[in-house]
């Protein structure tokens, strides 16, 4: 069994160091807690995941869910591990305290998920739809269904779903065919679901499915779909399990990866007797489940980084202790002693870029979260639009390009360990195999570049970008004296500035009735926003590393290279904080070029994909 790394030290800087999350504490929801508590969640969360969670991972892709007869079953060292998973709490742990949520700011709730994501991603779908479908019917559904379904939802006692997808209908939502027919308070359900990840499972006796179905006088498209919650036993007004609800389990997917989660085709009302109660108002569903959606984006965005960051952590261990070669300076010397395969350039390249992409995902998943909770406690309401707008415009990144560059770290692990990242020894490629979903599941990420360039751009006017774009620009003129700073803030400042010219290039050509170019570069558009944002994010760190490196070698007396070599080495805080700014100069100089690359194919105005017949 591989065990389950984790940077605990980046995590730490950019929950205080970076976005000084204990700030949350001075406001009413948050009152109770503090660093302290912040702390001791994490270090429990960590501890789970080690000890319970992450010995699930190589059983959950040898093992994997199984299928008999309409029935799934998750290996039998799943049940112990979800028992005790739901007993510390996990599922609710930024949830609403009156359902019995911990209540802890969402920023904490997205750090405990890497580690558990990074344990074992497969265990962790379950309790993460289950949260994300609570939360949906708590904000959406009437009071009665809350009573009956929140506790035991967010408790773990009972499971919950997402089901969208259908043999039909998969990025084109609003062309799902499943019905819902009223009878009486209820409507009869009919219709066929896939790729459900845990529709049907053992490790609950009952499970919550949010079903998005249309009426028969519906209008056509997404403004005729309802939501409807879907229980596979009906419940009694006690709480207590009612008789069977007719939704069964067609068959399970094989997959690639995440072998222990089932991906599951349902079949809803095979025999007439399926029921669900609409959630809030008809043709009003797809409104209510963007809510889950777009969790479930920034969750997915997660799970690359928790991937990603567990992949390069292993490359990064067996790269200090995997003996090959010579040092590149003294391969004329045939008395030269191998060394480490990390003094070899290129894979110290590739370790590079695995840090660089891994903690800018990081900075900008966990900034994201930290601006929903602004969003919620903030005095200011402009201040709290704007956070909560820098959340609906993050969420295409975070999803898109944290899964992407999530998939590519855990790739370049398994270069850095050559043939053994290749076998099955080594936890590397069951990580790439595992990774490799988030890239498609809640909405492709063809579909999130769609989403930013088609709706988020344009939010309030295209203030919201305007906003972004200025407080870059603030950053970048409030850091200008930093002399040690200066080549990349110049860099970060002219792709901000490519990045503005090629948005406008976009809409010039949307308004004058050409929507098909911007849309053929809509991908790349999304790419080169990321590595803007994710520049930004890492120069932030960057000054705030080189202000506590500084301290450091004063403090210690490290004035000439030597001495300052030596810290290095020596000082686990200054080593850190080096590692800081050489993420930030690699991914400025190896990366954000990439922006311009971006720009200048726009510019080209070539329309060879819009023009050629394949």
């Amino acid at each position: 069994m591989a065990e389950y790394l984790v940077d605990l030290r980046d995590i730490q800087f950019v929950l205080y160091e970076q976005l000084g999350i204990e700030k949350l504490c001075n406001y009413p929801p948050y009152a109770e807690f503090s660093r302290e508590v912040f702390d001791m969640v994490i270090d429990q969360a960590l501890k789970m995941a080690k000890e319970v969670v992450a010995p699930l991972n190589e059983i959950a892709d040898r093992v994997g869910a199984k299928f008999d007869k309409g029935k799934v079953t998750f290996p039998k060292e799943f049940h112990e591990a979800y028992r005790k998973f739901c007993g510390g709490g996990w599922i609710g742990v930024s949830a609403n305290p009156e359902w019995g949520g911990q209540g802890l700011p969402r920023v904490i709730g997205i750090t405990t998920s890497e580690f558990f994501a990074g344990a074992c991603v497969a265990f962790c779908m379950t309790p993460s739809l289950t949260h994300g479908a609570a939360h949906m019917f708590e904000t959406f559904a009437s009071d009665e269904i809350k009573n009956l379904y929140l506790e035991k939802m967010y408790s773990g006692q009972w499971a919950g779903t997402m089901c969208l997808t259908e043999p039909g209908a998969g990025s084109a939502v609003g062309d799902i065919k499943t019905v819902a027919v009223r009878d009486g308070d209820v409507y009869k359900i009919s219709g066929t679901k896939i790729f459900i990840s845990s529709g049907e499972h053992d490790l609950t006796e009952n499970i919550i499915h949010a079903v998005l179905a249309r009426t028969p006088d519906a209008p056509p498209g997404i403004k005729g779909i309802s939501l409807f919650l879907v229980p596979k036993f009906r419940v009694n007004p006690d709480g207590s399990l009612g008789p069977f609800n007719d939704v069964r389990c067609g068959n399970i997917e094989e997959k690639m990866g995440i072998h222990g989660s089932a991906t599951c085709t349902l079949n809803f009302g095979d025999e007439g007797n399926c029921i669900g109660y609409l959630i809030g108002e008809e043709n009003k569903g797809i409104v209510y489940m963007f809510q889950m959606m777009n969790e479930a984006r920034i969750g997915v965005g997660m799970q690359g980084l928790a991937l990603g960051a567990a992949a390069y952590q292993h490359a990064l261990r067996y790269a200090r202790e995997r003996i090959q070669g010579v040092d590149v300076r003294q391969m004329k010397n045939p008395e030269a002693p191998r060394v480490p395969i990390i003094e070899h350039p290129d894979v110290k390249r590739m370790l590079l870029f695995q840090k660089s992409v891994t903690e800018s995902i990081r900075a900008l998943l966990f900034k994201t979260a930290y601006y929903s909770d602004l969003a919620k406690v903030l005095e200011d309401e402009k201040e709290r639009e704007k956070c909560a707008g820098y959340v609906e415009l993050f969420t295409p990144l975070c999803k898109a390009y944290g899964s992407d560059m999530g998939f590519e770290a855990a790739v370049q692990a398994i270069q850095v360990l050559g043939g053994y990242g290749y076998c099955k020894e080594y936890p590397v490629e069951q990580y790439a195999r595992d990774s490799k979903i988030a890239s498609i599941y809640e909405g492709t990420n063809g579909i999130q570049a769609l989403d930013l360039l088609g709706r988020k751009i344009a939010m309030k006017g295209g203030m919201l970008f305007l906003n972004l774009l200025t407080d870059i620009g603030n950053f970048i003129e409030a850091n200008r004296s930093n002399a040690k700073l200066a080549p990349y803030l110049e860099a970060l400042s002219k792709a901000k500035d490519l990045l503005a010219e090629t948005t406008m290039t976009f809409q010039t050509k949307t308004l004058s009735g050409d929507m098909a170019y911007p849309v053929s570069h809509a991908t790349p558009y999304l790419r080169m926003f990321s590595e803007v944002v994710c520049a930004w994010l890492l120069l932030e760190q960057a000054a705030i590393a080189q202000e506590k490196l500084d301290a450091l070698l004063k403090e210690k007396g490290a004035s000439d290279e030597a001495s300052r070599a030596a810290l290095l080495r020596e000082n686990d805080e200054a080593r850190f904080y080096a590692g800081k700014i050489a993420s930030m100069k690699f991914y400025v100089t190896q990366i954000l070029p990439d922006v311009e690359a971006k720009a200048l194919s726009v510019k080209s105005e070539d329309r060879t994909v819009l023009e050629v017949v394949l």
